[in-house]
């Protein structure tokens, strides 16, 4: 038999192989150490919004002549994008949308002009998680990283979820810089934000 007190504390020396599934109800949820601020979802009328599961865009396209796959899932704190050739992930990049500076103004809502209005926002500082390899390979995960995640600015400012971008570029694709294969890689995203 579980012994409790008048204060909802589990008597030490009860043994819980003794417990019965009915005297585990009699039980004091303080007891059991759980929060006391959490309705019973069994209330009638109680609805709950779960942001679970998390958001899924997928998209695929032919780049280059090699299937191009993304997949975009967006969590309560970060938004996770896959962009995988040939069924590999290679490198994984995080960037943070929120300005890494707090007493900056918005600069990165001013428009740039001409080919300045090409170029991703310079506040975004992405970083290197796995499988960076080399200087090159680096610099490209971090403009595709600094592209989506102006893209994804320009299209909700008011955005401070972490971009966390794996990318898996075909062995060509990764080792040269093809302008048109950027383009139509970060078009692709564009679909799934």
């Amino acid at each position: 038999m579980v012994q409790v007190s008048a204060t909802g504390v589990i008597n030490p020396s009860a043994a819980w192989c003794d417990v019965l599934p009915e005297q585990l109800l009699m039980i004091p949820s303080r007891a059991m150490g759980l929060p006391q601020d959490i309705p019973s979802l069994g209330q009638p009328g109680l609805s709950t919004d779960v942001p679970y599961p998390a958001q899924t865009k997928q998209a695929a396209a032919q780049i280059d002549g090699i299937l191009t796959e993304v997949m975009t899932i967006f969590f309560s704190d970060r938004i996770m994008i896959s962009i995988s050739q040939e069924g590999r992930l290679a490198q994984w990049v995080h960037c943070p949308l929120s300005p890494s500076n707090p007493t900056s103004a918005d600069t990165h809502l001013l428009s740039a002009s001409g080919e300045d209005a090409l170029l991703p926002s310079n506040r975004f500082t992405p970083r290197s998680l796995l499988g960076a390899g080399n200087t090159e390979r680096e610099m490209l995960g971090h403009l595709y990283a600094s592209q989506i995640a102006d893209a994804i600015t320009k299209k909700n400012p008011e955005e401070h979820r972490t971009l966390v971008l794996g990318l898996g570029l075909g062995k060509d694709a990764a080792v040269e810089m093809n302008r048109d294969v950027f383009f139509k890689v970060v078009d692709l995203v564009l679909l799934c934000i």
